[in-house]
């Protein structure tokens, strides 16, 4: 196997740190970027999204850019009524999810880097699920939940002009749930359908470096990524399946409550 040179950013997190343990265990060097250090990573850099010039030097000669750096979610959904119905779309959303994604696939057309990985999400789609609509295909038109999955709608949309505008090969992973604290493992303990769309850290890991180590992809491919469902799929598994080669090993409640 040919080990790499990535750029992963959001690697304090949640996905962040189980994409890194899995690329570095299989022998790729893995730089770090995030607002806070990254747990047993020597190559860790603290940084914003904001920090074009710093992203930049970064991407100078790194084989593939796992994007994984956003704002998480919405402030609050459903949203609440006036004078308590404040977002945090231009506070948060908007510098982090939108311009944060430009500036990553600038530095990878600048630096000439020919493979991104840009963590989408389920809620792109959420629209069919509430119709009872499933599993959903990959290539049904988005149907977003709310101002957090509208940026990540867009951000599949930025990665697919440049793709075809600057000869790179650009996965949006629309991810399920990873959960980050104990309330949201809650959270999915008491839904089926929440359990239905968990992704374990193991999967995710998995995943990542599934996809940065396939020899080709190709131009522009959205993929729905969560580990065995309990109950029925959700969202079609086969495009992962097919350009990455990702089947999961892990179903609820494997690894959540690693956070």
């Amino acid at each position: 196997m040919k080990t790499s040179r990535i750029l992963v950013t959001g690697s304090a997190g949640r996905l962040g740190r189980a994409a890194v343990t899995e690329l570095v265990a299989r022998g790729h060097t893995v730089i770090g970027f995030d607002l806070r250090p990254t747990p047993g990573l020597p190559d860790s850099i603290v940084g914003s999204l904001q920090d074009a010039e710093l992203l930049n030097r970064l991407a100078a000669g790194v084989d593939a850019i796992i994007h994984l750096a956003a704002t998480p979610d919405d402030a609050r959904f459903p949203r609440g009524t006036a004078p308590d119905d404040g977002d945090n779309f231009l506070s948060d959303l908007v510098p982090n999810n939108i311009v944060g994604g430009y500036h990553v696939l600038e530095a990878a057309r600048k630096n000439g880097v020919k493979r991104v990985i840009l963590a989408s999400t389920g809620q792109v789609v959420d629209g069919y699920l509430d119709a009872g609509r499933s599993p959903v295909k990959a290539d049904w038109p988005t149907h977003p939940r709310y101002l957090y999955a509208s940026t990540k709608v867009f951000l599949e949309a930025l990665g697919s002009a440049y793709a075809h505008a600057h000869g790179m090969k650009v996965l949006a992973v629309r991810l399920g749930w990873c959960p980050r604290n104990a309330v949201q493992v809650a959270q999915i303990a008491a839904s089926a359908e929440d359990q239905d769309v968990f992704l374990s850290p193991g999967d995710a890991g998995r995943f990542f470096a599934g996809a940065v180590e396939v020899d080709d992809l190709p131009p522009f491919a959205p993929v729905f990524v969560t580990s065995l469902p309990l109950g029925k799929h959700l969202y079609d598994p086969a495009p992962a399946k097919e350009l990455v080669g990702f089947v999961p090993q892990d179903s609820w409640p494997t690894g959540a409550d690693d956070y």
